[in-house]
This record gives C-alpha cells, structure tokens and sequence, in this order.
C-alpha cells in the first residue's frame, strides 16, 4: 500500500486551478510542505485554509505534484484496480477490447484517464507501459497486478519501457524488461490490416496507436492518387493508402531500422506489390525536388519540440515542411500534416501552416481538422492532454 506521508499547502489564492479539477499543482503555488516528501511520495494537498484539495504524487520540477484523486482517499490496491476497471471500461465500450478487426489500442491514457504520468498500450496480449512519474514506477506491481485482474485472460504479458521515459533528476536505476509472462506475438491487427511491431526497441511503446481513425481517412482520399508518406515510421498511412487505391506509394524516413520494418509490413499486407517503395533519407533533403511527382502528402512527423523552449524552432520547422509540400503538390493534391507536440498548440500549429501556405502563394482549403483517437481521451479540466493536431488541406 502507497501511503500518504505528506501535506502540502498551497500559498493564499492558488487553490483556484485544483477546484476546477486541474491535475497540476506548480511548485510556484506551494506554501509550505511536512514531512519532507520526496520524488514519488504520495501528498495529501491542501488550500492555506486547511481544505483539502486532492492527493497525488510528489514530483522534482515545476510541475511538483500530480493530482490522482479529488477526494481524501488512500491509492491502494482495490485505487488502482478500480481506476484501471474504468479505463477498461471505456475501451470495452468502443467496441476495442473485444475486436476481431483491431487488437491495438491505448488502454491507459495519463491525465485522460485520472491516471498522471501512467501510458498503457495493448498490443494483442501484451501491454506496454511507460512510467514517466517515479510515483508510478513504485506501485508498478500494484499496477501489474490490477491490470492481471481487469483484463483476465486477455493479458498474455505486461512489458515495462520505461528506462527513457522516467525523470533522470530521479536518480533511479530502470531497465526495460518483463514484468509478467513473455509477449510471443508482435503481430498486431488494426482495421483488418497487419503490423509487425517492435516494443523492444520501436519508438515510444512501438507503434502509433493515436493515427488509427486518421489513417483510415488517408485511405479514403487515396484512390487513384500518387502518395508520399513522410516521416513514416513503421509505415501505417502508406498501408492505408495502398487499400484505398493509391497508384504508387512512396515511404520516406531517415530510419534505416523504421525502413526496413515498412518494408516487412507492406510485404505482410500487400505481398510483392510494386506500388509501393521505401527511402532512407533526410525528409527536408527529400523534399527538396518532389515538384508534381505526388497528389497526396502525409507529413506526420516526430515531435519537433518536446519542452518550451523549443517552440520556436519547432513553429519555423513545420513552416518549412508544409511550405515544400505546397510549393511542390500537384494542383487539386492533398496534405496531411500533424503535430505531435504538446507544447505546440492547436493555433500555434495552424499560425505555421497558414504561414506556409501563404510563402506558396497556393489556394490552400481546409477540409478536416484531425485529433486523436477516443482511447486517447483528454480530461476536459487538462486540455494540455489533447497533444495531436491535424488538417487535411485541399492545395489548388
């Protein structure tokens, strides 16, 4: 059991966010603490008043504490298994738990499913878990154990990658590893369509279960169009597009590694179909000179800022990005293009796309504006958990 150990109590006035049920507490906000608490202790937090505001966990940084609960409650085993219950729940209603077509999804959600700091994937047996709080990483047998419980006999194993994603001012020793069973089957289905994924040494937990329903969409718009998948990863849109129709499909990444698992994937899919074709290259490089080869571009690449400070940088790198592929799509050509930073917001994005668009000198029209997935709900008292931002643009 995880016990509380701790109070805080916030300076006169800063209780305000708490009461609208914002997840965060600020270590500007704090007046004072006892017990001493340190990283990954859970804390009771209280207004200068004495009224209690919430429980969470205690964290080294400007984001000090992580608010799990709203009411004076204690996290532990039957906490867990009932917040997991819920996020279950959720999925079940989707229609994901229980799919004969899609056995990939986000199980667990951080903030959007009142659970900070926590990210669960479920991939056909195996779920992947990314701690990125060390209160998350203390209870993780408790969590182990609650998510055995919940999901029965559908668990088949539970993979911890958490060794780069846990807070190094923590100072704590982690490696990526088993914590229950041994995940044999890497083979996923997503809308029918199969993926090979590596969680050992893929990217975040291995695949990108958040561009579900917008691949889906890509494969709507890709009939007789000639299609360039940056940044394309594993290569999700490009299998997409060839189901719809697409006459030839190019996959671009700067991964050797990404490349060759696109590669396997589209042979699993689309056995020794020569409408597609993969790059190794540098996607500004690649881009220099695509001018009318393509009608429909997918530009969904990594997050270009992973913290404020790189903003800027970020703004004026998608600017240059969608300013090639509008310069260079045939008329009446498709763009796809996503952000996938946080710290970018959804205006900000758009600022840098219009920006771009206007640097071409085309007729650019929104026809989508695209978001993530329901199993990645976003809390509505945090809308900073709502990080993908997506339009789909009609370039004349």
């Amino acid at each position: 059991m995880a016990e509380i150990i701790a109070k805080i109590s916030l300076k006169p006035g800063k209780e305000q966010s708490l009461k609208r049920f914002h997840p965060w507490v600020f270590s500007g906000a704090i007046g004072k603490s006892e017990g001493n608490p340190e990283e990954g202790d859970v804390v009771n937090v209280y207004s200068a008043g004495g009224e209690f505001l919430g429980m969470g966990h205690c964290q080294i940084g400007s984001i000090a504490v992580r608010i799990l609960s709203f009411e004076e409650v204690v996290p532990d085993f039957n906490f867990w298994k009932m917040k997991i219950e819920k996020a279950w729940n959720l999925r079940k209603s989707l229609g994901l738990a229980e799919n004969a077509q899609t056995n990939v999804f986000r199980l667990i959600n951080a903030e959007g499913d009142g659970m900070p700091g926590l990210i669960v994937d479920f991939y056909n047996g195996t779920a992947v878990i990314q701690m990125h709080t060390v209160g998350m990483f203390l209870v993780r047998e408790m969590l182990v154990e609650a998510l055995k419980n919940v999901v029965g006999e559908q668990l088949k194993a539970v993979y911890d990658k958490s060794a780069k994603t846990l807070p190094y001012k923590a100072d704590i020793s982690s490696e990526d590893g088993y914590l229950f069973g041994k995940g044999k089957e890497t083979e996923v289905l997503e809308n029918g369509l199969r993926f090979r994924v590596d969680w050992l040494e893929g990217q975040k937990t291995g695949f990108f279960t958040d561009q579900r329903e917008n691949r889906l969409l890509v494969q709507h718009f890709a009939q007789n169009r000639d299609v360039l998948n940056m940044f394309c990863y594993t290569g999700g849109f490009s299998f997409y597009a060839l189901k719809g129709g697409a006459r030839l499909v190019h996959s671009v990444d700067s991964s050797a590694k990404a490349i060759g698992l696109a590669k396997e994937n589209v042979e699993l899919n689309f056995p020794d179909d020569t409408r597609h074709e993969a790059f190794t290259a540098d996607a500004f490089e690649f881009m220099r000179d695509i001018k009318n080869k393509y009608d429909l571009i997918i530009l969904d690449p990594p997050a270009f800022a992973k913290h404020r400070d790189a903003v800027h940088q970020a703004l004026q790198a998608y600017k240059r990005i969608n300013t090639r592929a509008f310069e260079q799509i045939r008329n009446g050509g498709i763009v796809f293009t996503f952000s996938c930073s946080q710290v970018v917001s959804k205006e900000r994005f758009r600022e840098a796309v219009f920006s771009a668009a206007a640097i071409s000198g085309r007729n650019v029209r929104i026809l989508h504006q695209l978001t993530q997935p329901a199993d990645h709900p976003v809390n509505i008292y945090h809308p900073e958990g709502e990080y993908l931002k997506g339009l789909v643009l009609y370039v004349e």
